[in-house]
């Protein structure tokens, strides 16, 4: 069977669940990979075939996605050309992880496309939402990679279909430790920002990862550094807790590790609220902004010393095979023993 995993390049997130995803389709099936996107940081050791430059948000300075810049870097007439032109009738199944592609491709030649992606649990009925509902970007989350039947990743198991994150092996495989400091990813932040608020917190060592410097730099009780994934995994086995946006998987690997976690969701990102107020329910604290008047929440989430425990197994290939087997026909020496 000839499968295309798809995957949204935007954030990091997606690159780092498809690292444990790919080798389990690989063994599977026949596989090949397709990137869109251009705001990654974690890079993917496996062959792609395809990389497109598709749909991405572009991160700002000032806490949310910059709608101007994400207005003109991206190409509407490209991307409906990219679209129609993508071969997806050469596929018996594709696998969509949240990339507008090829599901919209998949749409237009009625071929069945499978979300298997975190955007599907947030979109669950159950699933927990801001008080504020964003109306456009609930829209944009129901319609910007469509799909046939659809699976999903979230903190708890909220529905059917919906299961605990997929933590890489990486992060599983963590000898941790605590050096007494906290690590800090805030990519919708200027560097300026993250450091006249942190500085003001004394009583800390705080070391962030930047997406807008390529230097190693020390200011005070502050250091930042590149993006760079091995470094980052060390870092978050030996931190004390980590401060980040709302995303999916940073929180999620970070609660698994028995870290603590304080979350800020990016402006204009409705899926980060979302989690925001799943991981509040779960009793993570949650702060609206990076701004002085939150510097004594910031203080008191030092100086607390509450854990969240989670419980979260490692499910991914019960996952995989159930989806290969419900929506295709495995052809392994696997698939031949199991059904012998």
């Amino acid at each position: 069977m000839k499968v295309l995993y798809a995957i949204q390049g935007t954030g990091n997130g997606h690159i780092s669940r498809a690292r444990d995803i790919i080798p389990l389709l690989q063994n599977k099936c026949n596989l090949d990979v397709m990137i869109s996107g251009t705001q990654a940081d974690i890079t993917l050791p496996h062959p792609i075939k395809y990389k497109y430059k598709g749909l991405s948000f572009i991160f700002g300075k000032n806490g949310g996605v910059d709608l101007l810049n994400t207005y003109l870097k991206n190409n509407t007439k490209s991307f409906l050309k990219e679209i129609n032109n993508f071969p997806i009738e050469d596929y018996d199944l594709v696998i969509n992880d949240f990339e507008p592609i090829t599901a919209w491709a998949a749409y237009l030649k009625n071929k069945e496309c499978i979300a298997l992606s975190h955007q599907s649990a947030v979109m669950c009925d159950k699933a927990p939402r801001p008080s504020n509902i964003d109306m456009m970007g609930l829209f944009i989350l129901k319609n910007y990679a469509p799909f046939t039947a659809k699976y999903g990743f979230h903190f708890s198991e909220y529905g059917d279909n919906i299961f605990t994150p997929v933590i890489r092996e990486e992060i599983r495989s963590l000898k941790t430790r605590d050096d007494q400091f906290y690590l800090v990813y805030l990519p919708s932040y200027e560097d300026a920002r993250i450091i006249d608020i942190l500085t003001q917190i004394r009583n800390v060592k705080w070391k962030v990862f930047s997406k807008h410097n390529i230097y190693v730099q020390n200011i005070n009780n502050v250091s930042i550094a590149p993006i760079h994934n091995e470094k980052f995994v060390e870092a978050l086995g030996a931190c004390t807790g980590l401060l980040c946006g709302a995303g999916f998987e940073a929180p999620a690997e970070a609660l698994y590790l028995q870290k603590k976690l304080m979350v800020i969701p990016m402006k204009s990102q409705y899926e980060q609220h979302c989690n925001a107020a799943a991981l509040k329910q779960m009793g993570v604290p949650v702060i609206k902004s990076l701004k002085a008047k939150n510097i004594h929440q910031i203080q008191d989430w030092v100086n607390g010393k509450t854990l969240i425990t989670v419980n979260y197994p490692d499910q991914t290939e019960g996952i995989i095979d159930m989806i290969l087997e419900k929506h295709g026909k495995l052809r392994t020496h696997y698939a031949a023993k199991r059904y012998a």
